[in-house]
């Protein structure tokens, strides 16, 4: 029964992706295209967009340490950072409407399972 019940929630509690642009997501999901768009960084892009997609919900995906997701500040409030390396990130949203908030006024990163991912950027 334990094994029926890892199985079951492995497929459930994924977190669910989308895309700004159809070009991002080419870039992001085609091993091709992502090879084109960041070189020797491609294996690592793709290991970051799985860790979000495994990770279930936004909470666990901040506990990954190489992904250093954090919120960001000032102009891009509201938007979410996955580290690439040490300057290149994966920038995203959460997609939901709205998004939860806890009592705090804080996003409940545990009710994130769904995001938007923007762009990716070189922020140096």
């Amino acid at each position: 029964m334990f094994l029926l019940t890892f199985f079951v929630n492995l497929f459930i509690f994924v977190v669910k992706i989308s895309y700004k642009s159809n070009k991002l997501e080419k870039q992001l999901t085609d091993a091709t295209e992502m090879k084109k768009a960041f070189g020797t960084m491609a294996k690592k892009v793709n290991q970051r967009i799985e860790e979000i997609k495994s990770s279930g919900n936004l909470e666990i995906l901040k506990k990954i340490p190489a992904a250093n997701c954090h919120l960001l500040k000032g102009n891009k409030k509201g938007e979410f950072a996955v580290d690439i390396s040490k300057n290149y990130r994966i920038v995203f949203i959460p997609d939901h409407d709205p998004v939860p908030i806890k009592e705090d006024k804080s996003i409940d990163c545990i009710k994130i399972t769904d995001i938007k991912i923007i762009k990716t950027e070189d922020y140096h």
